[in-house]
């Protein structure tokens, strides 16, 4: 008997399987899947986020629920920022940046427009939530 299905695992294979539209919380969110290389594991490791567009860039908060600490993926970005996106059908490579001052706090704002959830993860924690411009790779 297999163990079940974590949480994220459901969220990909649902992701996967309807052209990457999902149910539950998530319903009607912008997803994407990201896959990173683990800083320490150097495993391919893929997560579900709710993205924000800016123009040709996909842009993903690290809010981690407005907890403390950085979420996992944001450590895997900071050590290689090389990563697969997932829209919809589409798989490409990217390249992530981190973005601050002005940019980082537009960009937020943004993402609190589309999913008021976000203004809160920012009211829960002391820390900067980190914000990520992700860029296609140059083919």
């Amino acid at each position: 008997m297999s163990e079940p299905k974590s949480f994220n695992e459901q969220v990909i294979d649902e992701f996967r399987a309807n052209a990457g539209k999902v149910g539950g919380m998530f319903e009607g969110a912008p997803m994407v899947l990201i896959t990173t290389t683990g800083a320490k594991s150097g495993r391919s490791i893929t997560n579900p986020l709710v993205y924000l567009r800016d123009g040709d860039r996909v842009v993903l908060i690290a809010s981690n629920g407005g907890n403390d600490k950085h979420p996992a993926w944001y450590h895997n970005l900071r050590a290689n920022p090389d990563l697969t996106v997932e829209i919809g059908t589409e798989r490409y490579a990217a390249k992530a940046e981190i973005v601050s001052g002005t940019e980082r706090d537009a960009l937020y704002a943004g993402m609190v427009e589309i999913m008021p959830g976000f203004a809160e993860y920012e009211a829960k924690t002391s820390r900067v939530i980190p914000v990520f411009a992700v860029h296609r790779a140059a083919a």
